[in-house]
């Protein structure tokens, strides 16, 4: 919604400083421009948490073929599948005969590791579980089972990569990592571990056997196979035991999985081999028997186990959390997605329901106009704004309130000598005040309201007007666009205004809930005005606040499309977040004012059930979470289908293009300037999500802001209508 600011500071809570100063920023407002930042880091940390955590990993098949197996000591390479090289050490350590050990990767997984271990506790077997980190964080309580019920863990790393293939850096964060999870979800370390993608001890190559080299001198003892069940492939339970069994009577170190896929084979296989085995004289044991100590496995410190703890808890908080984001997008995505479709059909449907209004017979609205402007120390855009309604093709009187300038604005008003413009001087009282003033001294009934810096077309006030042939038309909001967009900045803002505002006031005007009318371009009868308790001060969105109360009033409110005014923009990032700020807060302080608008009856009450939530949706809790649509973009190309993220992201443009390039074929305008439209959602968005909470906090918090004089530099432009407009 278009909300043009009147620069004049108004009565103000705090006395002002000296001009030409600024009051240094007080710990409260330092507190509010922070948290939106804080809020955007805490929602990237939880997404880099969860993602880390979460994203997939392949299963051990991926990582084992075309390397050749070169470079291990011979002594390893004709060793047993457990290797020492601790202490300096260089040991390994092979399965007696007629001994096996069952090894489990990739878990613990909350379907297949429970049922995996109902069958090794039946058979009262042991099994040896090579965990990573990742699936310890989201399913600790799966881990504590694997203990309580006696079984071995081991490490698998954290995400589940090729150490071969990591930095040293990268191989000690995900040790750390796998380590502070086992801490945190069952106060435990171990040091015992089997190396993604490893297989038997013969195929360990050079690089491989340099990593062997680096783990044992961390402390870790290295797991090898004997028997590869190949469990992954799914080649039917009998295979999988077949596969298995060792070659009497030697025993054997068996791999199998207990996550990363369906393992209902896996389980069903278990249920033959282990009694198999032990009617052939097996017994079972883990890899600390094997080597000969106790356990591999020892309890954490205090220090180390709270830290686990909080690590494991961050996992489970950033989970939630993400889950919760996606469901809220897809919420909110439909709204919006329903909220363009429902736009485009009601703006086409305007459109043509305004050209029936011009052809069909009706009697014009002819009578003098009164144009009010408000207007302080605007010296640099008062000459052009007078000349523009000077030269209207309706007649007009002028009222310029000058509301106590400290420049020559009133003097340069007079020194134009132009016909039918009055100009008065009021001690400064705000916006409001001046408005006001200038509708009392007004001698006709209808009443024009524009900035000072806005400048009209010669049939602009006439076409702002017509509406009010209809005696049940309170006021009129008209067409505000952005005179100066030769800079990128402009070109968002301009874009913003034909595809935002401006669109979104042909829907409402359809549905009769306007509710705003720009200070830009607005026309008003003086009844109605007076009706709706004339412009207030209570609020920063002075417009807002009048537009709902006249809904109250029982007063009709139109928008004219063909009603076009130019006005300056804001030309920086610090003078448009200070005027989006303002905008945002003051329609807050006016839905709040007008809430009673949700229990009334007639007009008001289809404003305060139909308007009030729409705007609440769509101009507040919508823009909030924009932000999150590129987040979560990144949050995709790092962790997800970098495809699919594109693809979705480009949906999401390519809708909002079509919307854009309708409102600019509605309204007449080129469609170069969309060039700019990408850009726009990238970092325009984000300008305006941090200002929308900013304006929040300070709403919550309750403070009231005083004006803040934007700076001007007179630079807008009157191009010629576009002979083309489709109104």
């Amino acid at each position: 919604m278009r909300r043009r600011p009147h620069r004049s500071p108004g009565p103000s809570p705090r006395p002002p400083g000296p001009r030409g100063t600024r009051a240094p920023l007080s710990p409260r407002h330092r507190f509010r421009l922070v948290v939106p930042l804080v809020l955007l880091a805490f929602v990237a940390s939880v997404l880099l948490i969860e993602g880390y955590t979460t994203r997939g990993f392949a299963g051990d098949q991926e990582g084992r073929a075309g390397r050749p197996a070169s470079g291990g000591p011979r002594v390893i390479a004709d060793g047993g599948p457990v290797v020492d090289t601790t202490h300096g050490h260089l040991r390994t350590y092979r399965p007696p005969a007629r001994t096996v050990v069952l090894t489990f990767d990739d878990g613990p997984d909350p379907t297949w590791t429970p049922r995996i271990l109902a069958v090794l506790d039946h058979y009262g077997t042991p099994g040896t579980f090579f965990v990573t980190g990742q699936q310890t964080v989201r399913h600790p309580e799966v881990l504590r089972r694997v203990i309580r019920s006696g079984h071995e863990v081991g490490v698998h790393t954290f995400s589940h990569p090729d150490l071969a293939t990591q930095s040293a850096s990268a191989v000690d964060r995900e040790l750390a990592l796998t380590q502070l999870a086992l801490a945190g979800a069952a106060g435990i370390n171990t040091s015992l571990m089997r190396m993604p993608y490893s297989s038997t001890i013969s195929a360990l190559d050079s690089r491989a056997w340099t990593v062997t080299r680096r783990l044992g001198e961390k402390g870790y003892v290295l797991a090898f196979i004997d028997q590869d069940t190949e469990d992954w492939r799914r080649p039917g339970a009998r295979v999988i035991a077949d596969a298995a069994m060792p070659d009497p009577p030697a025993g054997g170190v068996v791999l199998l999985h207990d996550a990363g896929g369906d393992r209902s084979q896996t389980v069903e296989a278990l249920q033959s081999l282990i009694p198999r085995l032990k009617a052939q004289g097996y017994r079972f044991t883990t890899l600390a028997g094997l080597v000969g100590t106790d356990s591999f496995t020892s309890p954490v410190g205090t220090g180390e186990l709270w830290q686990g703890r909080f690590f494991v808890a961050a996992v489970t908080v950033s989970g939630a959390a993400v889950s919760a984001v996606g469901v809220l997008l897809l919420v909110v995505g439909s709204l919006v997605l329903a909220r363009c479709v429902v736009l485009l059909v009601l703006a086409g449907r305007h459109a043509r329901r305004h050209r029936r209004r011009h052809t069909a017979l009706h009697r014009p609205v002819t009578r003098p106009v009164s144009v009010v402007v408000p207007a302080y120390d605007e010296e640099l855009c008062i000459r052009k704004t007078l000349r523009s309604l000077a030269a209207s093709d309706h007649p007009v009187e002028i009222i310029v309130v000058d509301d106590g300038s400290h420049d020559r604005t009133a003097d340069l008003a007079r020194s134009l000598a132009l016909e039918n413009v009055t100009v008065v001087r009021q001690p400064n009282g705000g916006k409001a005040s001046a408005l006001n003033n200038g509708v009392m001294r007004a001698s006709h009934d209808l009443v024009v309201m524009l900035d000072a810096d806005t400048v009209f077309a010669p049939s602009t006030v006439g076409r702002l007007v017509q509406p009010f042939a209809d005696p049940r038309v309170g006021a009129v909001a008209g067409n505000a666009k952005v005179g100066n967009r030769r800079h990128l900045l402009g070109r968002w803002q301009h874009i913003e205004y034909v595809m935002g505002f401006n669109l979104d006031r042909r829907m409402y005007d359809l549905l009769h809930c306007m509710p705003t009318i720009p200070g830009a371009a607005g026309a008003f009868r003086v009844e109605a005005l007076r009706d709706a308790g004339m412009m207030s001060a209570d609020t920063l969105a002075e417009d807002t606040d009048i537009t709902m109360a006249l809904h109250r009033a029982g007063w009709e409110i139109r928008y004219a499309p063909d009603a076009l005014a130019w006005t300056e923009a804001p030309a920086s990032l610090r003078q448009l977040w200070r005027q989006r700020y303002r905008w945002s807060y003051g329609t807050m302080q006016a839905a709040w004012k007008h809430r009673h608008a949700l229990v009334e009856r007639g007009p008001a009450g289809r404003f305060g059930r139909l308007g009030l939530p729409l705007l609440t949706v769509f101009q507040i809790l919508t823009p909030l979470l924009a932000p999150l649509i590129d987040i979560l973009a990144l949050y995709g190309l790092v962790f997800g289908n970098p495809l699919t993220t594109v693809l979705a992201w480009s949906g999401v443009l390519a809708v909002q293009a079509v919307c854009a390039a309708y409102a600019f074929h509605l309204d007449g305008e080129r469609l170069r300037p969309l060039w700019a439209l990408p850009l726009q959602q990238v970092v325009y968005r984000q300008v305006m999500y941090l200002v929308l909470v900013q304006a929040c906090l300070t709403a919550i918090h309750g403070y009231r802001l005083p004006w803040q004089r934007l700076n001007r530099s007179g630079d807008v432009m009157l191009p010629p209508q576009p002979s083309t407009h489709r109104t």
